[in-house]
């Protein structure tokens, strides 16, 4: 057994027993799902308390399913003992209260097949699965990839092509939705993509915060798996849930935008240390964002008001000397 492979007794097997089968269907019905922040001890492992302590933001103002190890969480600078580990502990400790979605795909098609198999061991109710990365492969690749995971259980196939420099053409989602385990399609390929895919009935999510109020209610899309509910939960809820609703879209606008002026998660890394949630701790590449655009985000938190943002306590710019930069971990 190879050493990645996460100890499964390590994990409470009789709670994830308990927990009832999921099926696609009831992924389908989800309209807010959150993909979750991971935030990190100043040696870099986990810091689980403030892990519960964001889960639970999230459950109370209403988000229907989380990411754990997405791109936002970070899964790519985790070990797979890491990334189990974590899906077994939201799963033991909110897996009746959320859908729990474990990202377990990777450009191996051996490592996906493991890794979903060791997500759905500790209960995960559904895999997020990506289309291989940098080495890319044939649409037939791509087909026969996402079926070797897809027996597995529900499942969420991503479509994110500025990350993995190759898009999923719609040829292929149509050929793979014939699985009774596919549950839908993240798509960050624009509203014209995603009504081409609700018109054919393939339930999708926006992958795209700025583009999900219209993806949402003016062509079709299910909801949206979000950055931006880390931080306004309650405001992204009203936005998938309460109707049209524009001037809200406007109005979380600037917040959106300002979360994808580096890439993600280095801005949500950013806001939820100066708001006091998690440390300020950044497992490298990753790095803060400078001075100016720590103090642009005091400014659009008092906009929006402070009571629509996470944690408790004033939004802090903090000094550069605040952050600490992990690279052994």
């Amino acid at each position: 057994m190879e050493s990645w492979y996460f100890n499964l007794h390590m994990l409470d097997m009789d709670a994830c027993a308990c927990l009832k089968e999921t099926s696609a269907e009831e992924i389908k019905s989800l309209r807010l799902i959150t993909a979750i922040k991971t935030p990190y001890l100043p040696d870099g492992r986990f810091d689980l308390e403030a892990y519960d302590r964001l889960m639970n933001i999230q459950i109370m103002n209403g988000a229907e399913g989380v990411i754990v190890g997405g791109t936002t969480g970070e899964g790519h600078l985790m070990s797979w003992d890491e990334h189990i580990m974590l899906i077994g502990h939201t799963i033991n400790c909110f897996g009746e209260s959320v859908k729990v979605i474990g990202n377990t795909g990777s450009n191996s098609t051996r490592e996906a097949i493991h890794a979903t198999e060791q997500g759905f061991a500790v209960g995960m109710h559904a895999a997020l699965h990506i289309n291989p990365y940098y080495g890319k492969t044939s649409l037939e690749g791509l087909v026969s990839h996402f079926e070797a995971v897809l027996s597995m259980g529900p499942t969420i196939i991503y479509n994110v092509p500025s990350r993995t420099g190759q898009d999923i053409p719609p040829a292929v989602i149509h050929t793979i939705a014939q699985s009774a385990n596919m549950a839908g399609v993240k798509e960050c390929m624009g509203n014209g993509r995603i009504k081409e895919y609700t018109d054919k009935g393939v339930v999708v999510w926006s992958g795209n915060d700025d583009q999900c109020h219209d993806a949402r209610w003016g062509y079709g899309a299910t909801g949206v798996i979000s950055v931006t509910s880390n931080l306004a939960p309650g405001l992204m809820r009203e936005l998938m849930l309460g109707g049209k609703n524009t001037s809200l879209n406007a109005k979380l606008l600037p917040l959106i935008e300002w979360l994808f002026c580096e890439p993600n998660p280095i801005a949500l890394n950013t806001a939820l240390a100066q708001l006091g949630v998690v440390r300020p701790i950044f497992r490298l590449p990753y790095v803060p964002l400078p001075l100016a655009r720590r103090v642009e985000f005091v400014n659009i938190v008092k906009e929006l008001g402070r009571e629509n943002i996470v944690g408790d306590g004033d939004v802090q710019v903090l000094d550069d000397d605040d952050f600490i930069l992990v690279g052994r971990y």
